[in-house]
């Protein structure tokens, strides 16, 4: 297969490493991507592939949150230049837009795009609209659900924090984390929530990846397995929100924050969810 300038400009976006280091592992990898940054990352070249590439599209996303707290919709809404992203009818529309989800509740996801409302908007700002991803996040009981919209509009986060009664969802040290929470996916994206949740492919992609290196260097066997665990543990702490340190204070874990909230508040609070959306990336 021919590797192209662009297939090594894509590889050295994601990977961070130099140019004929993702040109040799595209020639190894006969072309594939995802095994390119398998053979870079077995050699210490490059970092844990990022969740996806960069965005290919301008446009915002839109947030709304209940009134009471408990349930939150994003939208992406998509278009062609940075200069309609900023103007005032269409950051108006997708805030209705985003309303417009809520209502919807459950079938939020539903939101149609082939809307009146939108082909006008069309025709007055002469770019091509789309409606892109829509998500809810809801807390089954008590609770309350944090949002962050980033300031150039093209990331938006919500985080949900359940607990027991309505008083403990009111308390504003359990928003204010909730909002935290938000802000913390949004600078450093999880995976997942915990250790349990990582898919078992990527884990095994991950130890295979430890164990390459570690034989590479010259370790035994038996030491290469306890360098794994060593590795696959640092590897928690950055992909498993719970596991990560949070970033106003890295000398405490997500779940540190989680249970001085918990004793605080006399009762059990959890991270029940989290949704990310940043412009242009799949998910």
């Amino acid at each position: 297969m021919s590797i192209t300038a662009q297939m090594v400009k894509d590889l050295r976006e994601k990977t961070g490493a130099g140019m004929m280091d993702c040109k040799k592992a595209l020639v190894e990898a006969g072309g594939n991507e995802q095994q390119a940054i398998v053979y870079l990352r077995e050699k210490g070249l490059a970092k844990a592939a990022k969740k996806a590439g960069r965005a290919t599209s301008q446009g915002i996303m839109a947030c709304n949150v209940s009134a009471d707290g408990k349930q939150a919709v994003l939208v992406e809404i998509k278009c062609e230049t940075d200069f309609v992203a900023k103007n005032e009818k269409f950051l108006a529309f997708a805030q209705d837009l985003a309303a417009r989800a809520a209502g919807l509740g459950a079938k939020a996801e539903d939101l149609p795009e082939d809307m009146t409302d939108l082909s006008e908007l069309i025709s007055v700002l002469g770019e091509n609209l789309q409606v892109g991803r829509v998500k809810r996040l809801a807390v089954d009981h008590e609770g309350f659900v944090g949002s962050y919209i980033h300031s150039n509009g093209k990331i938006g986060v919500l985080v949900g924090l359940s607990c027991q009664s309505a008083a403990a969802a009111a308390d504003e040290r359990l928003r204010d984390l909730a909002k935290d929470l938000a802000m913390q996916v949004a600078a450093i994206p999880p995976v997942c929530l915990a250790p349990e949740q990582v898919p078992a492919e990527l884990l095994e992609t991950e130890k295979a990846i430890y164990k390459k290196q570690a034989m590479d260097e010259g370790k035994p066997e038996n030491i290469a397995e306890k360098i794994v665990l060593g590795r696959i543990n640092k590897y928690y702490k950055e992909v498993c929100l719970l596991h990560q340190a949070f970033i106003k204070d890295d000398k405490k874990s997500i779940k540190d924050l989680v249970s001085e909230l918990s004793a605080g508040l006399g009762e059990e609070v959890r991270v029940s969810g989290y949704v990310r959306l940043a412009l242009g990336e799949d998910g």
